[in-house]
């Protein structure tokens, strides 16, 4: 009896050659790939000459496609997961079909590969021996009970944010950790424009208020 699969395959967060050779290679062999865009990852799979057929797979309809995606793979499918950048499930879609595969005894794999915070933390020289990832913070409720939380963390902090509110995030971990406190901000990871500017949060906030944000970011904290 033919057994199937869901293997969950991280894709490049900027530079193409950074998806791995067996990344590739599942893409092509496996019956499906769901993607977070099509239109995103059918650049990725025609650079590579990946002929797989492509669903939509997201935030927006994944309550509803994963049970049938569930089946399919009991009946014997082998289904790739891919989001637009990165590693699937991490502030990605990815989660509730893992977790129903898992459920209904349907074997899972995740393949080691690209994930943003990963470059950000090291790239930042702030101590990486014990950290957490926040992803992106609450936009509204929740907040700033959060952010009064992570007040207390004495881990190094990592989150991930929009260019259109990174200056915002930055201003609020001030005002809540405090002007002084070291960090890192990593943008474009792995692309042509890859930057790393580190210092205090007060430096940060003044260097992204006379330079405008721009690309996708990760903020890299220091604990209390």
């Amino acid at each position: 009896m033919k057994t199937g699969k869901l293997y969950v395959v991280p894709t490049p967060v900027g530079n193409l050659e950074d998806i791995t050779l067996r990344a590739i290679n599942l893409l092509k062999e496996c019956d499906l790939v769901l993607a977070e865009d099509t239109r995103t990852s059918g650049f990725l799979l025609k650079h590579f000459g990946i002929e797989t057929r492509m669903q939509s797979h997201h935030k927006f309809n994944e309550h509803h496609t994963t049970a049938e995606m569930v089946e399919r793979m009991k009946a014997g499918n082998k289904i790739a997961l891919i989001s637009d950048a990165g590693t699937p499930a991490i502030s990605d879609p990815g989660f509730l079909l893992v977790r129903a595969c898992i459920q209904e005894g349907v074997a899972v794999e995740c393949l080691p590969g690209a994930t943003a915070f990963v470059p950000a933390l090291v790239e930042s020289g702030l101590p990486n021996d014990r950290f957490c990832f926040e992803g992106f913070l609450p936009q509204k409720k929740g907040r700033q009970t959060r952010l009064k939380q992570l007040a207390e963390e004495n881990r190094t902090m990592i989150f991930y944010e929009s260019p259109y509110r990174v200056l915002k995030t930055l201003t609020q971990l001030a005002e809540h950790l405090g002007g002084s406190r070291e960090a890192s901000v990593s943008r474009e990871i792995s692309k042509i424009y890859a930057e790393t500017v580190r210092g205090t949060l007060q430096e940060l906030i003044d260097h992204f208020t006379q330079q405008a944000p721009r690309g996708e970011f990760v903020i890299v904290v220091s604990g209390k």
